[in-house]
């Protein structure tokens, strides 16, 4: 892609940089991402459930909120591709997805706030 730029800079590597950008729909598609992970609540929720799988009424005694704000904020992880779920009976389980992109933001969130993973050792200095 070449844009004429106002000042030229004889930054070449700008260039390449704006050739291999993604199209306007992919940053959307990360940025929804976030959006879903952007919520305190919905961000507590992703924590737990890439530890431990869980059902709704479990979630809303941890969280200290109802079963139907757990929902609505489950259903927004499930639309992202975040969570999945099984069924056992009536029951219905959640946790987060095994998918590149779930274990990156679980990995990212860990490392922006040092959270210590209960089943990893970390050296928090």
């Amino acid at each position: 892609m070449h844009i004429d730029l106002p000042h030229d800079h004889g930054n070449r590597e700008r260039e390449e940089l704006l050739a291999s950008m993604w199209q306007d729909e992919k940053f959307e598609t990360v940025a929804a991402l976030f959006k879903q992970l952007a919520d305190s609540t919905r961000l507590r929720i992703f924590w737990i459930l890439c530890h431990s799988e869980e059902c709704v009424i479990n979630l809303s005694a941890i969280m200290n909120m109802s079963s139907p704000a757990i929902s609505h904020h489950l259903k927004l992880l499930r639309e992202a591709e975040l969570v999945v779920t099984r069924r056992e009976d009536k029951e219905v389980y959640y946790r987060v997805a095994d998918t590149e992109k779930a274990q990156t933001l679980h990995r990212m969130i860990e490392s922006l706030e040092q959270l210590a993973c209960p089943d990893r050792e970390q050296n928090v200095q």
